[in-house]
């Protein structure tokens, strides 16, 4: 099970961060601080899986963004990392080489990409096409 996905820049700044399990504010703030620091200083070389508390946390870099995910220590790592590059994918395709400001100023878009294919810690659809194909259907529904 997913317990939270977090996007954060080489800064700190999450930029989207959702929680599956409850977790206090002040304990959310203290969880994106140890993910940064642990992913922001780990040399490339070394692998995207890394043993945080009693889970994993799986990242990966993709310019000056960390997309990182936390899940069981017994739930399969490589999964987890092509669903990070399928949400990349997502995103990119969306928003048409997606940036930084992309996520800031269009967060509600990005968060109802994320519900499309997450749903309450699990993965709900893997294939790129039905996601983005759903969310054509959604931006017609707004116009």
């Amino acid at each position: 099970m997913i317990r939270f996905i977090m996007l954060q820049n080489r800064q700190g700044k999450t930029r989207l961060a959702k929680y599956y399990i409850p977790l206090e504010e002040s304990e959310k703030h203290k969880v994106e601080y140890e993910v940064h620091r642990l992913v922001v200083n780990r040399d490339p070389k070394f692998t995207n899986f890394v043993e945080f508390r009693t889970h994993k946390v799986i990242y990966r870099r993709y310019a000056g963004l960390f997309f990182s995910i936390c899940v069981d220590i017994t739930d399969n790592e490589l999964a987890y990392l092509e669903c990070i590059h399928l949400f990349v994918e997502i995103l990119d395709h969306f928003f048409s080489n997606v940036c930084e400001l992309d996520l800031v100023f269009n967060f509600h878009k990005v968060y109802l990409i994320l519900d499309e294919f997450i749903l309450a810690g699990e993965l709900q659809e893997t294939s790129k096409k039905a996601i983005v194909e759903r969310m054509g259907e959604l931006e017609k529904q707004e116009l």
